[in-house]
């Protein structure tokens, strides 16, 4: 007898899997070793940047007020009484139509408050010294940049969860953080089934296929910011498979599994949950592709069902493993960031589930537009590789033409967004 499944709503599939969100722990790393890792603490910085007032010019400081009648007609000479590069300070106090010699970085010295750039001054020597003549005046605070122009003293530079890249990286180095304060990486085991898989290495056959759910879910899995486990290709047995689920369990944070959630002969997962006691979270949802996606938890750790359709695998990861995954590593935004565009080709395809087409982003004139990519069914591969974002179709029209406004979920997105997409009443126009 076929089992009947109810679907859910794709919100409500969302909310179920952050019902059992966790948050994990924590590791301290070397500087050199933080790239790609999320931060579990805020960057707060515990001093000012600049932390003093500095020239970001070759040049000479000099006190505005000496400057106030320079011109053309009437230039200024001033004597050079001192030289400073960057990291040394000048114990020079500033007199009257005085200069100090300065270079990028370095220290204002007393009683400077501007700086004439190099290329702007005549420079000659004579036996009384070294001397300038300008030909301009200045005004107070002339290229200075400032103490804590670019930084206060605690305030908040990054927010916690947030993944490190080389700009993170440069503050941590700014702020003295030779040790970085990391979230743990939840460690996920991959199950591919079925018994017409094969490796990448072997060649093909007649009725058989090569396992491409599992690399790419290994590769999503690091992009998320996560580790794996390869339990590898599990053949259409149910023993075998609850033996390696079961160990998979014991050994993994998180569970996921490609294939056998239809409800066909050989689709054995609905019956390994029960077997494991497993609470069933939902095992359909209103959505294409994708709707056999199934959840499960048993023991505080959630069985993520994808479908063996690479298209309906690879989205069911970003719209339900993606954001656990982000939440365990403290991120604050963990969902696909939302936007808005028009659609530049027609889809006439009717559906009652809001469907999710893998597309490009095209920008014009400031606009945003995207067009689908590829051949839109469940088991298209190449598209994959093409698509920057998902088209959000809502379910219920007749299908979408040229020109309509779409909501659009973007992939590679480090940003993030703190609500989860939504089946809104999103208008057509």
């Amino acid at each position: 007898m076929v089992e009947r499944r109810k679907p859910i709503w794709v919100k409500d599939a969302i909310e179920q899997v952050m019902q059992h969100k966790k948050i994990g722990g924590t590791l301290t790393i070397s500087l050199d070793d933080c790239d790609g890792r999320f931060l579990a603490e805020p960057l707060i910085a515990d001093h000012d940047v600049p932390p003093f007032d500095r020239s970001p010019y070759d040049g000479f400081a000099l006190r505005s007020i000496d400057t106030k009648d320079a011109s053309r007609d009437t230039p200024l000479t001033f004597q050079v009484v001192d030289e400073i590069g960057a990291g040394q300070v000048s114990i020079h106090h500033i007199g009257h139509m005085e200069a100090v010699r300065i270079m990028t970085g370095a220290q204002i010295p007393i009683g400077a408050d501007c700086v004439m750039m190099l290329e702007l001054v005549k420079e000659e020597q004579n036996n009384n010294g070294t001397f300038i003549t300008i030909k301009r005046p200045l005004k107070k605070g002339d290229n200075i940049s400032f103490q804590g122009e670019d930084t206060k003293k605690g305030t908040p530079l990054i927010e916690r969860g947030v993944v490190i890249n080389p700009g993170i990286k440069a503050l941590l180095a700014t702020f003295g953080y030779s040790k970085v304060n990391v979230s743990s990486r939840p460690l996920i085991g991959i199950i591919a089934t079925g018994s017409e898989l094969l490796d990448p290495d072997e060649d093909l056959v007649p009725g058989k296929i090569r396992n491409s759910n599992g690399f790419m879910i290994e590769s999503q899995i690091l992009q998320a910011g996560a580790r794996y486990k390869r339990y590898g290709s599990i053949s259409d047995n149910l023993d075998n498979l609850y033996e390696t689920i079961n160990q998979a369990l014991i050994e993994c944070d998180i569970l996921i599994t490609t294939g056998g959630v239809s409800v066909g002969d050989y689709d054995f997962l609905p019956e390994i949950y029960r077997r494991l006691g497993a609470n069933l979270l939902f095992n359909k949802i209103a959505m294409r592709p994708g709707s056999v996606t199934s959840c499960a938890e048993k023991d505080g750790k959630l069985l993520f069902g994808l479908s063996g359709n690479p298209s309906a695998c690879y989205i069911g990861f970003e719209l339900f493993v993606r954001p656990y995954i982000r939440y365990w590593l403290r991120s604050e935004k963990p969902f696909l960031r939302t936007i808005s565009g028009t659609l530049k080709n027609d889809f006439p395809k009717p559906n009652p589930f809001s469907r999710f087409v893998r597309g490009k982003i095209l920008f014009k004139d400031g606009a945003v537009f995207v067009e689908p990519v590829g051949l839109d069914k469940s088991g298209v591969v190449t598209s994959l590789a093409w698509a920057d974002c998902l088209i959000i179709l809502p379910g219920g029209t007749r299908g979408y033409m040229k020109g309509d406004h779409v909501e659009i979920l973007l992939l590679d997105d480090q940003q993030g967004s703190d609500v989860p997409w939504v089946e809104a009443k999103f208008s057509k126009s």
